[in-house]
């Protein structure tokens, strides 16, 4: 966690780190990825299969120590804003791939609903009233590409800066990118959350690239260098003041 405060860190993953002024709190938790019973109560309460990794004990969390509000991110709240209908699925060949990697898994066999196979989520963190690097989920979709939710957090003297980034790249299909930014400034009780979501078809960004003379290879694995080739289909900002 990058910070300019001050930091404590616990034998259970656990680390928090306080900002100068003493008015901001942040927490995160690294662990390994779930074992199989966890995995199995989490598929049973959100009712879809869970991605080839899920580090379901992970988050990370920002707290206004005076007021108690909280903006929280973890792994079951953004699955259970995975879509659990048609609206949305990706309708390609490589899904129907994905469910024949998965077809001797059990909860594949009973699952009857549909679902986006691709874990696109429009999360934006949980809130409640009361630089880190983190992943939530990751899945490499039947060897067609990658999903993956995961949080950085920088604390500096003046400001504290957090980013969740879903980063979709199913590849010959589509790149996705659903970025949620949250800035404080220490000084103020104010909280700006801003929601961006971007996407492009596979071949429009590709031949982009290869206009730009980039190794288009690598380009593709790095969300940063994707992101300003993309349409943003969303943008929209919430304020919360607090405390």
């Amino acid at each position: 966690m990058a910070a300019n405060g001050t930091s404590a860190e616990n034998g259970r993953g656990v680390q928090s780190c306080m900002s100068r002024d003493g008015m901001w709190k942040v927490t995160s938790r690294k662990l390994p990825i779930l074992k199989a019973g966890p995995i199995e109560e989490l598929h049973e309460r959100i009712g879809i299969p869970i991605p080839e990794m899920i580090f379901g004990d992970n988050h990370v969390s920002i707290s206004h120590v005076k007021s108690g509000w909280t903006i929280t991110f973890h792994a079951e709240d953004a699955m259970d804003r995975v879509s659990k209908t048609e609206e949305g699925m990706l309708q390609v060949a490589v899904a129907e791939e994905w469910k024949k990697q998965r077809s001797n898994q059990e909860e594949v066999k009973q699952f009857v609903k549909p679902f986006d196979w691709s874990y696109s989520t429009d999360y934006k963190g949980t809130t409640e009233k009361g630089s880190s690097n983190v992943d939530l989920y990751e899945d490499e979709l039947a060897d067609n590409g990658i999903a993956l939710l995961s949080i950085k957090v920088r604390v500096m003297p003046e400001r504290l800066l957090l980013l969740c980034r879903f980063f979709l790249r199913l590849d010959g299909v589509l790149i996705r990118i659903r970025d949620t930014r949250v800035y404080i400034e220490h000084s103020t009780g104010t909280v700006i959350r801003q929601y961006t979501a971007k996407e492009e078809k596979y071949e429009a960004v590709q031949e982009k690239l290869r206009g730009m003379r980039d190794n288009v290879a690598e380009a593709f694995r790095d969300a940063n260098k994707l992101a300003p080739l993309l349409r943003t289909l969303e943008d929209r900002t919430d304020v919360f003041e607090v405390g």
